[in-house]
């Protein structure tokens, strides 16, 4: 049975503009905070015990990174922004996690909200909201759940590995944005060695009564995977067009080798995506070709016995001045004739290729 869906915008429904409420179910998420805080000659990391300890980071000549994982902790994150004067609507978009990826340009900070892709342990792909808040010399970033693809951005962080340390906070924010895309090409080469089995499987007939299902369940994905990257693209463009004085022009171009590998993922999941209704149309093609093998077999087996029946007919009728039936050698000479006609007609459809 389908599980059922479960529409996350019931609970705003009524609320006042601002209000944070919370959309996901990782309702009993426990809070981490964790911060990096550097310049060139060091990197602080530390991972802090209440939202009070990352107050200090927000006038300071060092740029500093604040990661911190559960949404659900609405009155934790209601404190940070206060902290940091976020807006409201901004906070409010941060705890809901059905929002489309975008960007928003605020007099003192940029927010930034995108979707962190990646397969769990079953090989169901999942969709992870994180939001980015870039100020003047921080990133604030917030995620659904602790587990991400920055593993990387913090070992460069920690042993100052290429210019991440040596740039302001906008290269930061491009540091932890390029890793969520570079995943994107994990997400789609799972994708396409999926499409590629389904592919083998179905020439080589090898499939299940469930392969339609599986089908359907990897255009699905393939879905998902298209409504997180399609909107990035504008948002990775507006960034590049952007005038605000917290993007330096030498990291524009950083943002525009993001704009391509998103073009390059962007074209891949078109081709995907074109591919998976190949499959469905293969599949549909092979339940044809199966089912006509075995018409054809019936047809010929039917043709077979057309001409056997009507000779049984024949002499299987109750009259009594029958020629045949008084000679001695009739029967035989009858199962000789249907043996004959039987071969003739094998070797008949064997030489029209019909066998």
């Amino acid at each position: 049975m389908p599980k059922k869906r479960i529409y996350h915008s019931k609970k705003k429904i009524g609320q006042i503009p601002g209000s944070l409420i919370y959309t996901g179910e990782r309702s009993k998420e426990k809070l981490f905070i964790e911060t990096f805080d550097y310049t060139k000659e060091f990197c602080v990391e530390k991972e802090l015990q209440t939202i009070e300890e990352s107050f200090e980071y927000k006038n300071t000549d060092s740029v500093t990174w604040i990661n911190l994982n559960g949404l659900n902790h609405v009155d934790q994150i209601e404190a940070l922004g206060n902290h940091y004067d976020i807006h409201p609507l901004v906070l409010e978009d941060v705890v809901n996690i059905s929002q489309r990826p975008k960007i928003d340009d605020h007099e003192d900070y940029l927010f930034i909200v995108l979707k962190m892709l990646y397969y769990d342990d079953n090989q169901h792909i999942v969709s992870e909201q994180v939001s980015f808040i870039l100020g003047k010399n921080y990133v604030l970033s917030f995620q659904e759940s602790e587990g991400d693809v920055f593993d990387a951005v913090r070992d460069r962080l920690r042993h100052a590995k290429g210019r991440v340390r040596t740039l302001k906070s906008d290269y930061l924010l491009y540091v932890l944005i390029d890793a969520i895309v570079d995943h994107y090409f994990s997400v789609i080469e799972i994708l396409g060695d999926k499409i590629e089995d389904f592919e083998t499987a179905i020439f080589a007939g090898d499939v299940d009564g469930e392969i339609s299902q599986k089908i359907q369940d990897l255009k699905r994905e393939i879905l998902k995977v298209r409504r997180a990257i399609f909107p990035l693209r504008e948002v990775i463009s507006r960034i590049e067009k952007n005038e605000s004085p917290l993007i330096n022009k030498k990291t524009i171009t950083y943002y525009r080798d993001i704009y391509d590998h998103l073009i390059h993922v962007s074209e891949n999941i078109d081709i995907y995506r074109e591919m998976i209704w190949s499959l469905m149309d293969m599949y549909m093609t092979s339940i044809s070709n199966k089912m006509n093998e075995v018409m054809k077999v019936l047809t010929i087996m039917a043709s077979i016995f057309i001409p056997l029946t009507f000779i049984a007919g024949i002499y299987g009728m109750n009259f009594e001045y029958i020629p045949e039936l008084q000679y001695k050698y009739a029967y035989f000479i009858l199962w000789g004739v249907m043996i004959v006609l039987f071969i003739g007609m094998l070797f008949y459809f064997k030489r029209k290729k019909w066998l």
